[in-house]
């Protein structure tokens, strides 16, 4: 089993839409190294930590298992979609996702500055300047010092 965290902005999709869908699909990926690690890397039963980005309360909000792996995202044959790709193609899909199931909401978020000033995630790739990757691996050591904070 690995450990992710997974970038969400709560205004398109929150740890409180998850948990009110159950099962959702992470679709809408447009990095290729995120791409990649959803592809390459992500199974089942690995663990996600939820992190609200691009908001007031920027940190871990709760956690998720993936329940499904990489598979066609959807919706970048669809042209209505912000996420529509005219470049891609049905034979061989440019983007992928994964399903992730609701495991838990934390009791409070795990704010970004409280992560960097934690020496055990000194080199985790989040808490480094200039990092814009919206999936990223996340240590054994490192999952369980982000929470013990909670």
């Amino acid at each position: 089993m690995a450990y992710w965290l997974f970038k969400t902005e709560p205004d398109t999709f929150s740890i409180d839409t998850l948990q009110a869908q159950n099962v959702s699909c992470w679709e809408g990926v447009r990095n290729y190294q995120a791409r990649n690690m959803m592809r390459d890397e992500i199974k089942i039963g690995d663990e996600v930590l939820v992190y609200h980005s691009s908001c007031k309360q920027i940190g871990v909000a709760g956690i998720a298992k993936v329940v499904k792996e990489a598979y066609p995202d959807y919706f970048q044959f669809n042209e209505a979609s912000a996420y529509f790709d005219p470049k891609s193609d049905f034979s061989n899909p440019r983007w992928i996702m994964v399903d992730i199931e609701f495991v838990r909401k934390l009791d409070r978020i795990i704010s970004l500055s409280q992560m960097k000033a934690m020496p055990e995630l000194s080199e985790m790739p989040l808490v480094k300047r200039g990092n814009r990757l919206s999936i990223m691996s996340v240590s054994k050591a490192e999952w369980f010092a982000i929470l013990e904070k909670e």
